[in-house]
């Protein structure tokens, strides 16, 4: 599944969105993935998120990816409604895999299953889920996409293209059997599904003073970055060779051919920090167990300029519509 492009999203989508309530402290704005509201005396975040791309625990995955944005405004989801829809009648055995998948995550973080839907839909060839996260600020400042200024370091956590690689050793395994990767990369890879949450260090990277922060979703590392510098009105300036890349997910993106800037990866997070909060950074997120990269610093200017040894190339324009792990269900159609 991919998004629509950012001018398909302006014509159709954000023409509709306009809202005159005095309460929506943020609504649907580009690249801000969860709104705020005021409740009574609090601030609630609200967010949702569909999941199509992936078949194995899809269930799991929706809650933690939603729970994610919630947490990356700096707010602990707290409440969960998920929407299940199955191909057909006869799948109730998928739908309760479904649900007890759902079931497991959202004890994992804590948080309720408060209602929701489930059905079927002819319509469908694999499993669609959607899950609508909300939590409440209970006196935490919440941080927004748009918050980086210069002279902010920026960080990447645990490693990118995480989710898709996962996905592909569950989903695509026949696959990549067939272009050289062997059981070993694949149970390496499969690994990494378990690290999708990001809920723990976006907390603490809001306690530290993130001013900004982003879950690494479709479109990878460098459609975040991007989506963090126009927001902000600033340049995002990384060094590719700091991008945390292991060596299985290198692997796969060559056997696969594909791009690990662009590809989903759920469980990354990239923030953008004051200077001189990094060793607090490090020492929170080591507490936590949670790998961290220094990849790069604010500037003036737009857009994100990824410097490596072949060169320099500057990325200006927002492409949410493109992603490798959609690029990679068309390639390699399943069943």
């Amino acid at each position: 599944m991919s998004k629509f492009s950012l001018d398909v999203l302006n014509r159709r989508v954000f023409a509709h969105t306009r809202s005159d309530d005095p309460d929506v402290i943020l609504g649907a704005v580009f690249g801000e993935d969860a709104a705020l509201t005021r409740v009574g005396g609090d601030i609630l975040a609200s967010h949702l998120d569909p999941i199509v791309g992936a078949v194995k625990e899809i269930g799991w995955l929706a809650v933690h990816v939603t729970c994610n944005d919630i947490a990356a405004t700096g707010i602990p989801p707290r409440w969960i409604l998920p929407l299940v829809l199955v191909p057909r009648a006869e799948d109730e055995a998928l739908l309760g895999e479904i649900m007890g998948d759902a079931r497991r995550a959202a004890d994992e973080l804590g948080v309720s299953i408060i209602g929701g839907h489930t059905g079927y839909s002819a319509g469908l060839s694999r499993p669609l889920v959607a899950v609508t996260a909300l939590g409440v600020a209970a006196g935490r400042q919440p941080v927004r996409t748009q918050g980086a200024r210069v002279g902010d370091r920026v960080v990447v956590t645990k490693a990118i293209a995480l989710e898709g690689t996962a996905i592909l050793a569950h989903d695509f395994a026949d696959v990549a059997q067939q272009l050289g990767l062997d059981e070993e990369a694949l149970a390496e890879a499969r690994a990494l599904m378990a690290r999708i949450s990001c809920v723990p260090e976006a907390l603490a990277l809001a306690d530290s003073g993130a001013t900004s922060m982003h879950d690494v979703t479709r479109g990878g590392v460098l459609e975040t970055l991007l989506e963090m510098a126009q927001l902000s009105g600033v340049m995002i300036e990384v060094d590719a060779d700091l991008l945390p890349l292991p060596p299985v997910i290198a692997r796969f993106a060559e056997a696969f051919e594909f791009d690990p800037l662009r590809m989903i990866s759920s469980g990354t997070l990239a923030a953008t920090i004051p200077a001189g909060r990094e060793e607090e950074v490090r020492r929170r997120l080591g507490e936590l167990g949670v790998p961290v990269a220094f990849v790069g610093t604010v500037s003036e200017g737009a857009g994100v300029r990824v410097r490596s040894g072949a060169g320099d190339v500057h990325y200006t324009e927002s492409r949410c519509e493109e992603d490798e792990l959609a690029r990679m269900w068309l390639r390699y159609p399943r069943g």
